[in-house]
């Protein structure tokens, strides 16, 4: 804008004073104009004394020059024109006006009925707005692929209309639907039977919601082996997952305790003259590092029982993954499906959460499979609801657990085509979390390079790193397996886990295919997510709950516990009807590598390829986790 006093100021100030003239002539016009009509003239001229009078008035007042009428009647022309074509600049903008406020209303509407219940617009909006700023300011968008997103980006929209293939919603497999729920029949054999107690097991479990779910089962089983009453486990406090929640605040200690009865002891408690016990000092204190992995029952046997009959109490410090898979007595490993699939349920406040979680993104208000009953018991209702009614929009979801957080893309040693300032980023990490992981890098000459000695570790490159599969896929990669595999650009996809790494920089390039992206946050109001801040294990179950219900459930890395158990959680109570998508890294790696030269028919044909191979329904192989993998006769049953 100009300075006041400038000759652009001056210019505005007189066209304002000649609107506000035009407004006086144009109402001394319709007066003049009304005295005249009786004469039978529309002019406007001389033969109106008023009109000469009110033009020197008015229209020339600051003009010292005495027109005459002849010129007072050329002026009031102009005047007239100008009038005109203000009254026409006037109506131009207020048609503009009103075309735009318009356009803004249908926007609007069409906004809110896409919204998910329970998301307030202006919520969406101010998002958005949030996402522009960031951009400007944060990293670039990384982007690995270039090519192969603009071949996706098209596909989506050269798809967009199709009907969605038969096998994006379901398994694509029959076998599947033959295997049914059994873990929890009773065994008639144990049915009266009561032996005496060799003594109490306390357990204290580690790490974060799965791994302690999986603690917890083993714990069950090893109490069982050995004949002892098992204390209701006890969760550690970890600096990195900074939750103290305890049993009872994440499941139902009551229904855990009723449903495991008459196949093991389980008391709240230590009996009071044992709770004083200095365990370490009379020898009962065993920790992880006495236990092997997955260690076999006869370790515990030997180890464990002795002391137990000794001291009548055993602490397992750290119990996490310490009880093998196999070999395993018939019995046991029932008992472990059991307490997985069956024993533990959420608490009720986590039930009630996770169902407006699910209700608000799949915009329908009951239950749909046994899945809901299961995992929201009550809080899902069998009927729907008035308001709820699933005309009203897309009532299918995809869950997605991406594992990209921090301390994953440190640890893995991958390069994720972020130059030199993402290597050193990773590399400070490193020295802070990693220490043995750095010393070990450090036996070599350079970061990845032959080691200085014969006996020093070699790290392999990262190239190699990525072709043998072990680098997490990165958003941009899981983007372009749902893209080759069908999914449209108006899929609405739920995200589970922790921060990504990169964050709006990585996320970019999926979010540019899949816009529909949620999180429990964008979905739960603060007063919802009120009582599980601080609660990483809490919010965690929500987090389970809502990919386990999903119609689609993908994963980025199998190994994962969270990927794992929900994977398993869906396989047992899903009758059939819900897919899994999980990547083969290695063969994703060899797929991605023609990045410059693929065909999208090819890439797509491959990947599905791919995926298909993992979906196929095989029995439980030797060693692999039931907790994941339980189509096997100890966990479940095959209808003929």
């Amino acid at each position: 804008m100009g300075k006041q006093g400038s000759p652009r100021s001056q210019s505005a100030l007189r066209f304002l004073d000649g609107l506000t003239n035009v407004k006086k002539l144009s109402f001394t016009m319709k007066n003049c104009q009304n005295r005249c009509l009786d004469a039978g003239r529309r002019t406007f001229g001389g033969n109106c004394s008023c009109w000469s009078k009110r033009i020197l008035l008015h229209g020339l007042k600051n003009d010292k020059t005495h027109l005459n009428v002849s010129k007072g009647t050329s002026s009031g022309k102009r005047h007239m024109m100008l009038y005109k074509h203000a009254r026409s600049i006037i109506f131009v903008f207020g048609l503009m006006g009103t075309f735009f406020l318009l356009n803004s209303l249908i926007i609007s509407i069409v906004h809110c009925l896409n919204l998910p219940n329970g998301l307030q617009p202006q919520r969406k909006v101010n998002i958005l707005q949030d996402d522009r700023i960031d951009v400007n300011v944060e990293k670039e968008p990384r982007v690995m692929y270039k090519r192969l997103l603009n071949l996706a980006s098209r596909a989506l929209a050269k798809n967009q209309f199709r009907q969605d293939a038969p096998t994006l919603w379901k398994e694509p497999y029959k076998q599947a639907s033959a295997w049914k729920p059994c873990a929890n029949k009773l065994d008639p054999s144990k049915q009266g039977e009561t032996m005496k107690s060799n003594g109490y097991i306390l357990v204290s479990a580690n790490g974060g919601l799965n791994q302690q779910r999986v603690a917890v089962c083993n714990a069950v089983a090893v109490a069982s082996l050995l004949n002892a009453t098992l204390v209701l486990p006890r969760f550690l406090y970890s600096s990195v997952w900074k939750d103290a929640s305890q049993f009872g605040d994440i499941y139902q200690e009551e229904y855990f305790l009723n449903l495991l009865k008459d196949d093991v002891s389980i008391v709240k408690e230590l009996p009071l003259h044992m709770q004083s016990l200095d365990f370490k000092a009379i020898g009962s204190l065993i920790t992880d590092s006495d236990i092997m992995k997955e260690s076999k029952p006869i370790h515990f046997v030997n180890l464990v029982l002795p002391l137990l009959l000794r001291n009548g109490v055993v602490h397992l410090l750290g119990f996490g993954n310490r009880l093998g898979f196999d070999p395993m007595p018939f019995k046991l490993q029932r008992l472990r499906c059991k307490c997985n699939f069956h024993a533990l349920k959420f608490v009720p406040k986590i039930q009630q959460v996770s169902s407006l979680l699910v209700r608000r993104i799949r915009k329908y208000g009951a239950t749909r499979s046994l899945l809901d009953t299961q995992l929201l018991g009550k809080f899902m209702p069998s009927v729907p609801l008035k308001q709820h009614d699933m005309s009203r929009g897309p009532s299918k979801y995809l869950a997605l657990h991406l594992r990209f957080e921090m301390d994953m893309v440190a640890y893995s040693l991958c390069d994720f085509g972020g130059g030199e300032n993402e290597r050193k980023e990773l590399q400070g990490y490193r020295e802070i979390h990693f220490p043995t992981l750095l010393a070990r890098m450090k036996d070599t000459d350079t970061i990845f390079r032959a080691p200085v000695n014969e006996n020093a570790f070699r790290l392999p490159s990262p190239a190699d790193l990525r072709k043998m599969g072990r680098c997490p896929l990165t958003p941009e990669e899981a983007a372009l397996m749902l893209s080759a595999l069908g999914y449209k650009h108006g899929t609405y996809i739920y995200l589970a886990g922790s921060q990504i790494y990169g964050e709006k920089s990585r996320m970019l390039p999926f979010t540019s295919l899949y816009p529909n992206l949620v999180t429990k946050e964008d979905l739960l109001t603060p007063s919802e997510l009120a009582p599980f801040r601080n609660f990483s294990s809490q919010l965690a179950a929500l987090d389970f709950i809502a990919c386990a219900t999903a119609d689609v459930f993908a994963m980025t890395d199998s190994g994962s516990q969270l990927s794992s158990l929900v994977t398993g959680y869906r396989t047992y109570y899903g009758g059939g009807h819900a897919p899994t998508l999980r990547p083969n890294k290695k063969r994703f790696a060899k797929i991605l590598s023609g990045n410059d030269t693929i065909e999208w028919n090819d890439f797509e044909e491959r990947v599905r390829r791919m995926i298909e191979e993992g979906q196929r329904v095989r029995l439980r192989r030797l060693g692999r986790s039931i907790y994941r993998q339980p189509r096997c006769p100890e966990c479940m049953c095959k209808m003929q």
